[in-house]
Order: C-alpha cells, then sequence, then structure tokens
C-alpha cells in the first residue's frame, strides 16, 4: 500500500510529494523545494525514514514545480520523467524564474518522457499516466485506481481550476481534459492538487463553478 508526504514549498506554496512503499522505494513528484533548508527537509525525511527514491517525475515543468529537480536528480541519480511536451517548459524555467527574481539553473540530467496511457510501477502497484492538457500543454495526472487517489498537478483544485493565461495554456481544453479524464474516475477518487487543499472527484462535479 503505497503512503503519500506532503511538502508544502517555496514562495508560490506548491506541493512536492513522496510515494512510498512498504520496501521503502519512493517517487518524488513535483519537487519544489527553494531554499536550501527546503531541500534540507525534504532529504532528512528521505533519510529518516529510510527511503529509496527510485523515480523522479513531473506533473507538470512550471517553475514552481522543478526548483529541486537538479538537486534530487543529483543526489539520488535519477533521470526526470515528464510528457515529451513539457519538455519546453523545463528548458524556460531558469528565464521564467529571473522574472520572479529567483534563480533556478536549467535541468542537466537525464530525461525520460511519459505519454497517457503509460503505466509505472511502485513495486507492485500501479499509476497510470493521464495526459490533461490545457494548464499547459504537457500536463498530466498519476492514477491509482488500486487505492483510488490522483495527482493532479494544477489541473485541478478544490472548486477551481488551474490558470489558462500562460504561454501554452487553453481555458476549452482544459475543461475538456477535467471532465473526459478526472471526472471518468470514481466520485470517491481523492484527488492531491499542486496546491491548496486536497479534495474528491464528487465534490467538484457538484460544487466547482467552473465545470
Amino acid at each position: 500500500m503505497l503512503q503519500i508526504e506532503t511538502f508544502t514549498f517555496n514562495p508560490f506554496r506548491e506541493h512536492t510529494y513522496l510515494l512510498y512503499n512498504e520496501a521503502k522505494e519512493a517517487f518524488i513528484i513535483d519537487a519544489g523545494a527553494y531554499t536550501p533548508e527546503e531541500i534540507l527537509e525534504l532529504k532528512n525525511f528521505i533519510a529518516r525514514t529510510g527511503l529509496k527514491p527510485v523515480k523522479l517525475l513531473n506533473t507538470h515543468c512550471h517553475l514552481d514545480h522543478v526548483f529541486a529537480n537538479n538537486a534530487m536528480a543529483e543526489t539520488y541519480q535519477l533521470a526526470l520523467s515528464i510528457h515529451p511536451m513539457e519538455e519546453k517548459n523545463l528548458n524556460d524555467a531558469p528565464s521564467t524564474s529571473a522574472k520572479f527574481g529567483l534563480q533556478l539553473e536549467k535541468f542537466s540530467g537525464k530525461i525520460n518522457y511519459l505519454n497517457d496511457g503509460d503505466r509505472i510501477f511502485l513495486g507492485s502497484d500501479e499509476l497510470k499516466i493521464l495526459h490533461t492538457p490545457g494548464h499547459s500543454a504537457g500536463s498530466i495526472c498519476m492514477y491509482c485506481e488500486r487505492q483510488q487517489f490522483v495527482i493532479c498537478g494544477d489541473v485541478l483544485f478544490r472548486e477551481t481550476i488551474g490558470r489558462t493565461d500562460l504561454p501554452d495554456g487553453n481555458h476549452q481544453q482544459l475543461l475538456r481534459s477535467i471532465r473526459e479524464k478526472l471526472f471518468t474516475l470514481p466520485n470517491d477518487t481523492k484527488v492531491y492538487p499542486g496546491h491548496g487543499d486536497t479534495t474528491v472527484i464528487g465534490h467538484e462535479k457538484i460544487y466547482n463553478p467552473f465545470l
């Protein structure tokens, strides 16, 4: 059974997730730790819990979700897994960060690609990749059918949705992604977003004013 640990990092209050199993294997998702103290907090939890990170993943590559990609890739000798349409955002993240007065070095590690329908495994547990464009062209969600949860980046939030005014955003595409990829999941599926509170699919069907 997978455990989920949530960290809230950087000036954008982004959620970084650690998924781990009984064998202490772990996925690092959306490594947004920015300051040395935040990076140390993430590393210390991994060390204290005895975890072995085996994958580094991004739901998308806007700056607030990638600050610690280099640190995690170098520390744990990991490639980065993203949708191929997110590589541009990954490469643009340093210049975007500079506009906010923040420092970020270009990601220098190996990149693997994830596409819609791919399945990734943490031991015997499986996550299905759902391509959900709209907030960004290559946004993906990671769905665990066995435990009924989805990690969705900035696609869907509690009673709101991701912004679509960024260069590769598309409002109608985002609504379509949510309706076709997320609202088809069981109503009790727990939603872990990139910011803010968790929610469930059934609640969003009723109370999300955008949908």
